[in-house]
């Protein structure tokens, strides 16, 4: 049985660690230099980029949104004055004024909506998208300024115009934005040089991005419309993975 005291066998062990060589300061250099070498090499990681331009991406969607729904909410009254005319309040037709502006409302932020996705994507939309957009905000900004056009009120024209002004640049500021973020993203990706990024054992025969960057490179001629539907026919890629490589390819024919 060990009768040892511990007070006795941690003093040993004090003694012993002391005893030990100490690393040297090109060591201990060495040793830092190899940890920062790799949080760098993750934080160039392209997955680490895609999914820092992904948290931008949505703070400003969230910001633009917020924006855009309190101009609108702004116009709604008025829309409704517009509308109901001289009706007299509560009436019908005054009651029926008010869906007015919802109506031209909802129909603008389901583009609006339905664009964050296709530039999300690189698609491009049909002119007739484009005009939709761009008649609901004209007749937003008409119905929400009518009534100070007609009093000739500057005061009232400038106040009434900000907020339709406002979703107009906000509407088309987000759509643009979305699309350079995207962009952006793969750009800085395809730029980190390769001894940057962590290496990781990679399965027989598994193809890589660069591999299908290739494949949709050499497919592509002038004059065809890089989408992610193309991507996946070229190169039999995922669904996933056709967006990224569809911007990819976006950024390098455009520049």
């Amino acid at each position: 049985m060990n009768t040892q005291p511990t007070g006795h066998r941690s003093g040993e062990g004090a003694a012993a660690a002391a005893r030990l060589p100490r690393p040297s300061p090109v060591d201990q250099l060495a040793a830092e230099a190899a940890e920062a070498a790799k949080v760098r090499a993750y934080q160039t990681h392209p997955d680490v980029v895609a999914l820092r331009v992904e948290q931008v991406r949505t703070q400003v969607d969230r910001l633009c949104w917020a924006g855009i729904v309190l101009g609108l909410a702004f116009t709604m009254t008025n829309v409704q004055s517009f509308a109901a005319g001289n009706s007299a309040p509560w009436s019908l037709p005054w009651l029926t004024a008010w869906l007015l502006d919802p109506m031209v409302s909802l129909v603008l932020l389901a583009i609006l909506r339905a664009e964050q996705i296709t530039a999300r994507h690189q698609v491009r939309t049909g002119v007739w998208v484009r005009r939709a957009k761009w008649s609901t905000l004209a007749a937003t900004y008409v119905m929400n300024t009518w009534e100070s056009w007609a009093d000739g009120s500057v005061s009232g024209i400038v106040l009434h115009s900000v907020p339709p002004l406002v979703v107009f640049t906000a509407a088309e500021a987000v759509t643009d934005l979305r699309d350079k973020l995207t962009v952006v993203a793969f750009t800085e990706v395809r730029d980190i040089p390769v001894h940057e990024q962590p290496t990781k054992p990679e399965k027989a025969g598994r193809k890589l991005f660069d591999d299908y960057l290739a494949e949709a490179r050499a497919a592509w001629v002038p004059g065809v419309n890089v989408t992610p539907a193309w991507v996946r026919q070229v190169t039999s890629c995922s669904r996933g993975l056709s967006s990224r490589l569809a911007a990819a390819l976006v950024a390098e024919v455009s520049s």
